[in-house]
C-alpha cells in the first residue's frame, strides 16, 4: 500500500480575474507546478473559491469531461451548446463532455466554492463526438449509510445519476462523524483512490490528515479511518490501468517526462 499526503501549502496556485478567484489544486497544469501530475483518467482538479462576484469568460474546450461541484454558494454556467445560463446551487453537479468542442463561461458568486475536475476519456473518441452538457440538482444523488459513513454517490454505479464517457471512474463523498470514530472501508487494489479533505480532521491507517489535504492510495485493499470530531471527504476511484492512452500521459511524454 501506498499512502501519499499533499497538504495546501504544497499543491498548485491559480487565479482569475486578479485574485478575485483563487484557487488550490490537488492535481494543476504543468505550468502552475505542484507535485502531482496527471495520472489515471484523472487530469485536473482545482479547488476555487470567489472572494467577490466574478465570471471567468467565455473560453473554449475539447476532449475532456469536465465536472463542476458545487460546496457552497451559487455559480451560473454559460456554454455555446446550451446559449444560455443555467444557475447551480450548493450540492449541484454539472458535467461538460466537450466532445469536438465547446465554449463556456462561468459566474461564482460572493463565497461559492466549487470543485472543478476534468477527466480524461479516450479523446480517439470523443474528438469525434458532439459535445453535451448536464447538470444535476444535489436531490437526485442517492445517500447510503453505510454503518456510520453517510455516502453520496454521484456516478459509477447502477443508481447514481451522473454519466461519464471516462470509464471505470467511481466519485462520491463520504462523511463521519465524531459519534461513529472508527472504520474499515473496503478498498479496490485495482484502483487509485483520490481524496480531499472536505472538513475535520482524521488518521487514515493512522496518518493524520485534515482540511484541504489531498490523498493518494494505491495498491490498497482496506483504509483504516479514525476521527475524534468528525471529517468530510471528497473520493475519486479511478483505475490503475485505463486502457487507452490518456491525454495527460501523451503530454508528459512529449514533455519527456
Amino acid at each position: 500500500m501506498t499512502l501519499t499526503i499533499i497538504p495546501k501549502k504544497e499543491q498548485a496556485y491559480g487565479q482569475f480575474n486578479n485574485g478575485q478567484i483563487i484557487e488550490n489544486k490537488p492535481i494543476g497544469f504543468p505550468r502552475e507546478g505542484g507535485p502531482t501530475k496527471p495520472y489515471s483518467n484523472l487530469f485536473y482538479w482545482a479547488y476555487a473559491e470567489a472572494k467577490v462576484d466574478s465570471t471567468i469568460g467565455l473560453h473554449p474546450h475539447q476532449g475532456f469531461e469536465i465536472m463542476s461541484f458545487v460546496l457552497n454558494g451559487k455559480i451560473r454556467h454559460f456554454d455555446t451548446k446550451l446559449n444560455g445560463w443555467r444557475d447551480l446551487e450548493k450540492g449541484d453537479v454539472q458535467i461538460i463532455r466537450a466532445g469536438k468542442g465547446i465554449s463556456h463561461a462561468e459566474f461564482m458568486a460572493q463565497d461559492a466554492v466549487m470543485f472543478q475536475i476534468w477527466m480524461d476519456p479516450n479523446i480517439n473518441k470523443t474528438m469525434q463526438q458532439e459535445a453535451t452538457y448536464d447538470d444535476y440538482p444535489a436531490a437526485d444523488f442517492p445517500v447510503e449509510d453505510r454503518n456510520g459513513l453517510e455516502v453520496t454517490t454521484y456516478t459509477g454505479t447502477s443508481e447514481a445519476p451522473l454519466r461519464m464517457d471516462t470509464s471505470g471512474v467511481t466519485i462520491a463523498r463520504w462523511q463521519m462523524t465524531k459519534e461513529v470514530a472508527a472504520q474499515t472501508i473496503a478498498l479496490q487494489p485495482d484502483k487509485i483512490y483520490s481524496i480531499y479533505v472536505l472538513n475535520g480532521t482524521g488518521k487514515f491507517n493512522e496518518q493524520a490528515v485534515s482540511s484541504d489535504d489531498f490523498i493518494i492510495i494505491e495498491n490498497a485493499e482496506e483504509l483504516a479511518l479514525k476521527t475524534d470530531e468528525g471529517v468530510e471527504l471528497f473520493v475519486i476511484a479511478s483505475p490503475v490501468n485505463v486502457g487507452y492512452p490518456t491525454y495527460g500521459e501523451l503530454m508528459q511524454q512529449r514533455m519527456g517526462r
